[in-house]
């Protein structure tokens, strides 16, 4: 796992050029210590970085950039995880190896089938390929978007960075994309394509780009993306092969040669994928958990339960609220776009570091795909009221009621609507009086920005899937993931989304996969037998902590919005009465922190 970054130029020399990506490199260190290379293509007018976090063969043959044959130069961050499968195959067909990574066999699937391999891959993945025969430069991203990619096509030329900081380095290119407050205010992440940068686009998932240094063109296409069908219909073969697929995933996911851990927070999710995973290696496996004073936020007696009945190394930590105090400004800098969420990763990722983890297991993507959110039952309500006559839906619009405020929302068409009615925060009128900007003004960069696709034939609850997969774990979840594990050396590994599993569960029908009692009815009725009850019969917490106690009393956060704007103290205050949620002040704190500083 690796931070890159690049830089092809025309109009810039190549001494320029190295130390700008070098600079771009050492920004990004955090996410890659243990080692730093770079590629100089005088001839190609290209200069390659990377920041190296060693996973797999650990030795010097893991430098990066990394040449293959004499052709090809790749920097590249992720983890492949049939990596070894394929390099069989590719041996078979010819292919000659150095070493043990994972980098040689990408570019090796590269050499041999071109950008038509990456669907190949399986595993989590950003990266640059500089092809020197054709003089192309190709960026390409995995199809669940696991990892980020940004780039930049300006004056002839085109940069690219796994985060936002990297580039902002650039000669004009630290001019901020204004609107991302109002999509901030509005999901409570800056949903892709949107990014605070005005020239900087990450590349979409399960794409490649395919630069022409020749021409200074370029192309993006798709090489994969995931879709629903209704292949299983009984709950017998589906649970079978869940099982299998789930145990394959976990057993890939553990793949390093360092030593890896695994987030327990006491739930279903952690818990299926910790039992798995010491029944494979219960030597090698650390389980990680988070418990707090406050005990209605502390889940240590599910992890005490879990912890007991998987058998493995444990380390549970006790976060204070001095703790929290004091990391607040730290965590809100590390962040590489703003989001109001991740600052529960930010601290276990912290403690998984110093346990010496540089890898660690999450359970992200369970929820999404076995309808573990509420939203999974709330749609077709949504549905129902996303069909009513503007003027009904229009009737709450200046409500103090937060339901009622948000069914605006669904003046939205598409999904797009219902996914801001239900998991919206600020409405376009709040975010226009928090802006001081008109109303209308925001409606029409909320509708024209992000576009989804239209889900007409998808069942309610794979809709509700489908939205909760591309829209939140995507922008919010997996960048989370990314951004603050790397910001502590770690890299979050997520077996749910495995490529296999992906396919699996998405050819399982609705109604088999969604219908019975509580949450992810399909999955616990797989683990029914192994997980102990009081896992799988507790109400769900999420991975959540005091925050609403813990914002209330900071010090911080309380000179910061007393020195906002009178929109600001009122929603502040809101928040002190209790009537505004701490993910909404979240916001709030992000859309103040620039002037603060």
């Amino acid at each position: 796992m690796c931070r890159i970054a690049g830089i092809f130029s025309r109009e810039i020399p190549i001494d320029t050029m190295n130390r700008m990506v070098l600079n771009m490199c050492e920004l990004q260190k955090h996410g890659g210590p243990d080692d730093a290379g770079i590629y100089s293509a005088e001839t190609g007018n290209l200069v390659l970085g990377n920041r190296r976090l060693a996973l797999l063969d650990l030795s010097e043959a893991g430098h990066q950039p990394m040449q293959y044959e004499s052709r090809y130069h790749i920097t590249y961050n992720g983890e492949v995880y049939n990596f070894r499968e394929l390099k069989e195959t590719l041996k078979e067909l010819g292919h000659q190896f150095h070493t043990n990574t994972d980098t040689e066999v990408v570019a090796a699937t590269y050499s041999r089938w071109g950008a038509q391999g990456f669907a190949r891959l399986k595993g989590m993945f950003a990266l640059a390929i500089w092809d020197s025969m054709e003089k192309e430069l190709v960026l390409a991203r995995d199809a669940a978007g696991m990892k980020p990619l940004y780039y930049t096509r300006e004056n002839n030329g085109l940069a690219f960075a796994s985060e936002l900081r990297a580039l902002r380095i650039l000669p004009e290119m630290d001019k901020a994309n204004e609107n991302w407050q109002v999509y901030l205010m509005a999901y409570g992440h800056v949903p892709e394509p949107v990014t605070t940068l005005e020239k900087v686009f990450p590349l979409p998932k399960g794409c490649f780009l395919k630069y022409n240094t020749g021409t200074c063109t370029y192309t993006i296409q798709n090489f994969k993306h995931y879709s629903f069908s209704n292949v299983i219909r009984d709950e017998i073969t589906a649970i079978a092969a869940i099982r299998q697929q789930i145990k394959s995933a976990v057993e890939r996911h553990l793949l390093a040669d360092a030593p890896i851990g695994i987030f327990l927070s006491g739930g279903v999710d952690s818990g299926i994928l910790t039992m798995l995973a010491a029944k494979h290696n219960k030597e090698k496996l650390n389980s990680l958990s988070i418990y707090f004073e406050e005990e209605r936020y502390s889940e240590k007696k599910f992890q005490d339960i879990l912890i007991d009945k998987a058998g493995c190394n444990n380390r549970q930590f006790l976060l204070k609220e001095s703790e929290f105090h004091q990391c607040l400004p730290g965590i809100l800098d590390d962040m590489d776009m703003p989001c109001c969420d991740g600052i529960n990763t930010w601290f276990i990722s912290k403690y998984a570091r110093q346990q010496g983890l540089k890898a660690v297991i999450s359970g992200i993507g369970g929820d999404e795909l076995f309808g573990g959110y509420p939203s999974f039952n709330q749609m077709k309500l949504s549905s129902f009221l996303h069909k009513l006559p503007a003027f009904m839906i229009n009737i709450g619009r200046r409500s103090n009621t937060k339901q009622l405020n948000r069914l605006s929302y669904l003046n939205m068409d598409g999904i797009k609507g219902i996914y801001l009615f239900l998991r919206g925060h600020f409405t376009p009128l709040e975010i226009a009086r928090q802006l001081d900007a008109s109303e209308d003004d925001i409606w029409d960069l909320l509708n024209n920005v992000p576009v989804f696709q239209d889900l007409p034939n998808l069942p309610l609850k794979e809709q509700a899937s489908w939205m909760e997969f591309n829209i939140y774990m995507q922008n919010q979840l997996l960048r989370d993931a990314d951004v603050m594990g790397m910001a502590n050396s770690v890299e979050i590994r997520v077996p749910f989304l495995d490529d296999d599993l992906l396919k699996l569960v998405m050819s399982v029908s609705s109604k088999v996969k969604y219908e019975g009692n509580g949450p992810k009815p399909l999955l616990v009725n797989a683990y029914m037998d192994e997980l102990p009850q009081a896992i799988w019969k507790r109400p769900k917490m999420g991975f959540s902590f005091p925050f609403t106690e813990w914002l209330n009393k900071s010090e911080y956060v309380k000179e910061m919005m007393e020195a906002g704007s009178a929109n600001t103290k009122q929603n502040y205050q809101r928040f002190k009465e209790g009537d505004l949620h701490w993910s909404h002040l979240m916001a709030l704190i992000h859309l103040n922190k620039k002037k603060h500083a």
